[in-house]
């Protein structure tokens, strides 16, 4: 594993424990190293069920991923209406939607062609 897989793994492995702290829903993974043109190599899709649990999502995720790794994201899109903010930290994109507008968007079906990791919660 080069020293950027272990930090994207890192990364990811803090991504999902913010996800969990507040109980964001349906927690996917798309490895997207094997597509040509991509903007990054992994996106984190979740949903939470209103604006307020997606900003405490995304708010979560920072924390997390500064505490644990010193680590800031690159650019945040979409917080004022908190119905899909994107969290770019460079090579892994987080997507935080609230539950109808992930399904209208369909991120996971217009890259069908990612390796999908679905994260089992226990809540």
């Amino acid at each position: 594993m080069t020293k950027k897989e272990i930090g994207n793994d890192q990364l990811i492995t803090q991504i999902i424990k913010g996800i969990e702290e507040v109980k964001g829903n349906d927690i996917n993974i798309l490895d997207l190293r094997d597509i040509e043109n991509t903007v990054c190599n992994y996106f984190v899709i979740c949903n939470g069920t209103s604006n307020t649990q997606v900003n405490a999502i995304v708010n979560s995720i920072q924390k997390t991923v500064s505490k644990e790794l010193k680590d800031k994201p690159w650019h945040i899109e979409g917080s004022d209406n908190a119905e899909w903010v994107l969290i770019d930290y460079v090579h892994v994109v987080v997507h935080v939607f609230q539950k109808h507008i992930r399904e209208f968007y369909d991120i996971e079906g217009l890259w069908g062609d990612a390796k999908t990791t679905v994260i089992e919660t226990n809540y």
